[in-house]
C-alpha cells in the first residue's frame, strides 16, 4: 500500500538586497514568524548582490530564527549573485556580524565566509521550485531582479515556474506614478525582463506602500526584548540612529504574499506593469493583465503594524523534520 504525504504549507523563495535597508531583514524575520505558525515554509534565501557579508548576515538570520540545524545537521544554503561590483559593506551588516561572545566567538552563528560557502542562485531557486507541489510556491522579491532574471534563462524554467509558483510579490516601483525606484535602476534590464516574461501573476508593493507603513522602532525595546542579543535589533540600530521608524516595503510584499486574503491591503485592477528607460514604472489597466499593485488602506494600518511586530519578533521555531507517512507509521509500529 502506498502512503501519500500531506500537502505542506506553501513554500516561499525570498530574494533580497540584504544590507541595503533594514526592511529586508525584518521581512525575512516576518516570514519565519509565519513559518512558526505553519502558514508557510521558507524554502530558499538569496541575495541579489555580490557581497559576502550580505550572504553571511542572511545566513545568520536563518540560523537565528530556525535554531540549530536539524537532525541531519544540514543548514539552509544561501544563494549569492556573483556578477557586478561588490557593494560596500553597510553598518547593518558589519555591526551584528562583528559581535562576539565572551569566548571571542561570533555571537551570531553563520557558515558563510567565502564564495564557496554560498550557492548558485539560479540552481538554488530552480531546485526550490521543483521540490514543491504544483501551485504551492511563492516568490518574494525585495531587491533588484538580477537573480530571478537568471532563473528565466535556465532551460524549461518558465514552464516549471508556471506550474509550481502561485504568485510573485515584489517590492518595486512607485504607483500609480512616481520617481524611479533604486531597486529597478540597479538592474534595469532584469527588471524589464521580469515584468515582461514572468509567467505567473505579479503583485507589486511600491515604494509608497513602505512610506505609508513605518515599522515602529519602539517594538525593539518591547516585542524583541525576549532576547538580550538579537541580530535584527543590532542591524536596525546600526542602520539608523534611534528612534527611527523605518519604511517597510519589503515587509508589505512578504505579508501580502502569505496572507493575501487577510484584507490588509487593497488591490488595483488587473493590468500590465512596464519599466521605463529611466527606471520608473508605468501601470496600464488591462482586463487580461497579470499584474496588480497594492494600495494602502488606512483602516488596516494598526492591524498591519501589529502583525509586523508579532511576526518579526518571533522566538526561534526549529523546523521539524518531514517524514513520509509510511516511514512514520513504520517507526510507530516498531515501538509497539
Amino acid at each position: 500500500m502506498q502512503f501519500q504525504q500531506g500537502r505542506p504549507p506553501i513554500g516561499v523563495v525570498f530574494d533580497s538586497a540584504m544590507g541595503s535597508s533594514i526592511d529586508d531583514a525584518l521581512a525575512l524575520g516576518l516570514l519565519f514568524g509565519l513559518q512558526g505558525k505553519n502558514e508557510c515554509r521558507v524554502i530558499s534565501v538569496s541575495v541579489s548582490k555580490c557581497n559576502l557579508k550580505a550572504a553571511a548576515f542572511a545566513d545568520a538570520l536563518v540560523r537565528f530564527y530556525t535554531g540549530p540545524p536539524g537532525p541531519f545537521g544540514v543548514p539552509m544554503a544561501i544563494g549569492m549573485a556573483t556578477t557586478g561590483l561588490m557593494p560596500d559593506d553597510t553598518p547593518m551588516l558589519t555591526v551584528p556580524l562583528a559581535r562576539q561572545d565572551p569566548e571571542g566567538k561570533p555571537l551570531y552563528t553563520r557558515g558563510v565566509a567565502k564564495l564557496n560557502d554560498t550557492a548558485d542562485t539560479s540552481a538554488l531557486i530552480r531546485n526550490a521550485f521543483t521540490a514543491q507541489f504544483d501551485d504551492n510556491a511563492l516568490v518574494v522579491l525585495t531587491g533588484p531582479a538580477t537573480n530571478l532574471a537568471k532563473v528565466l534563462d535556465l532551460p524549461g524554467a518558465t514552464e516549471v515556474i508556471a506550474r509550481k509558483v502561485r504568485l510573485l510579490a515584489v517590492y518595486a516601483g512607485d504607483f500609480p506614478g512616481g520617481p524611479a525606484d533604486p531597486h529597478i535602476k540597479a538592474d534595469l534590464a532584469s527588471a524589464r525582463r521580469l515584468f515582461a516574461e514572468w509567467p505567473t501573476p505579479i503583485v507589486a508593493a511600491g515604494v509608497e506602500m513602505g512610506a505609508a507603513l513605518l515599522f515602529p522602532s519602539a517594538s525593539l525595546e518591547k516585542e524583541f526584548s525576549w532576547s538580550p542579543n538579537h541580530p535584527v535589533v543590532d542591524a536596525y540600530r546600526a542602520y539608523h540612529s534611534q528612534p527611527f521608524d523605518a519604511p517597510s516595503g519589503a515587509m508589505v510584499a512578504a505579508l501580502y504574499a502569505v496572507r493575501p486574503e487577510a484584507g490588509y491591503f487593497k488591490l488595483s485592477d488587473p493590468g500590465i506593469i512596464q519599466v521605463q528607460d529611466d527606471g520608473r514604472t508605468r501601470f496600464q489597466a488591462s482586463g487580461g493583465g497579470k499584474h496588480r499593485y497594492l494600495i494602502a488602506d488606512p483602516a488596516q494600518k494598526e492591524k498591519i503594524l501589529q502583525a509586523y511586530t508579532e511576526l518579526a519578533s518571533t522566538k526561534p521555531v526549529p523546523r521539524a523534520p518531514r517524514f513520509r507517512l509510511q516511514q512514520k507509521k513504520q517507526a510507530e509500529e516498531k515501538k509497539q
